[in-house]
């Protein structure tokens, strides 16, 4: 079997390399929060960082979602990606914070993303009814109002549950973190 060590490596390492490879499966994972009635609610969202150093991973949405009100009231959240040609399956639990438009790296942030990512923020709240008959192609650079609805979620990995599918030897591993990034106490389990 592979050392814990190079898993947990391997692991950040597909990660971090996923943020800038739009092809990359571990480019877009599955977010899970719990709503007001206890029902987990998952969605897909685009890695925007992934930092090894602090077991930390980021992503950006509309303030108006309902995955930010969520986490609000519960910020314990799951993260779940796969890879369908490596077969390698990455969960991840943690805390998800919020930094809204009003905070300094959310402001940074938005100053770094192109026009067209901006203006993906310039429309109604997610969830809400649309009128396709009033559908107009954005002709505006002016994408100041998406702004105050420009949100970043930062999750603090606690647990990553690395699950490698083999064929006759499938593996998997758990690894824990401290609050600071440390791998505390990794162990394999059964698949």
């Amino acid at each position: 079997m592979t050392p814990i060590q190079d898993i947990d490596l391997s692991a950040w390492q597909t990660l971090a390399e996923a943020v800038s490879q739009p092809d990359n499966p571990f480019r877009y994972l599955s977010l899970s929060s719990v709503d007001a009635a206890g029902q987990a609610q998952a969605r897909t969202l685009v890695l925007r960082r992934a930092t090894q150093a602090t077991r930390q991973l980021e992503f950006h949405t509309d303030i108006r979602s309902a995955k930010w009100q969520e986490l609000a009231v519960n910020p314990r959240v799951t993260v779940l990606g796969y890879g369908h040609q490596s077969r390698l399956q990455l969960r991840l639990q943690g805390n998800a914070q919020r930094y809204d438009a009003d905070s300094e790296l959310a402001s940074r942030v938005w100053h770094s993303l192109p026009a067209h990512t901006q203006s993906t923020y310039t429309g109604g709240p997610p969830g809400d009814a649309r009128d396709i008959s009033t559908d107009q192609p954005a002709e505006s650079a002016d994408n100041s109002a998406g702004k105050a609805r420009f949100g970043v979620i930062i999750v603090q990995v606690t647990l990553l549950d690395w699950y490698q599918l083999q064929r006759g030897n499938n593996q998997r591993a758990l690894l824990p973190y401290t609050l600071t990034g440390e791998l505390d106490a990794a162990r394999w389990v059964n698949p």
